[in-house]
């Protein structure tokens, strides 16, 4: 058996709303599917065939790499998007102006990476591909 995608990651949010539309507006994700749990909203974000399913949880804090440490914590030290639209990127950075982190543009061997944070603090590796093929030679 062979993975070939990743179906989507489960995310908890401090602000469902925010994080919806952060995600609209920087990578096009749509909301697809919404819910409850324990009075708190859920929902399926998509985007192409990432999916993110978010749910908030207004009691806990953003993670704060910076502020809180490496030592203790379980987490995701990021996850990544591979997108084919270089021009519409730029496009994105111009018009959302995150911050980039690790210096900005990452030039790889046949690759090129930025890394962003979403409104929580997850750390977001934005890839680009040379001719949308992952190549390690």
């Amino acid at each position: 058996m062979t993975v070939k995608h990743i179906d989507h990651l489960n995310l908890s949010v401090v602000n469902f709303d925010e994080t919806a539309d952060w995600y609209k507006r920087m990578f096009g994700f749509n909301v697809v599917e919404t819910g409850t749990e324990s009075g708190q909203p859920w929902g399926v974000i998509r985007s192409g065939d990432a999916m993110l399913c978010i749910y908030q949880r207004p009691d806990w804090k953003r993670y704060d790499k910076d502020e809180l440490g490496e030592q203790g914590l379980q987490r995701i030290a990021h996850f990544a998007f591979r997108i084919t639209d270089r021009e519409q990127w730029d496009e994105t950075l111009k018009r959302e102006k995150p911050q980039l982190y690790y210096g900005g543009v990452n030039q790889y061997l046949h690759s090129t990476s930025w890394y962003v944070r979403d409104p929580n603090g997850y750390s977001i590796e934005v890839a680009c591909w040379e001719n949308d093929t992952p190549s390690f030679s």
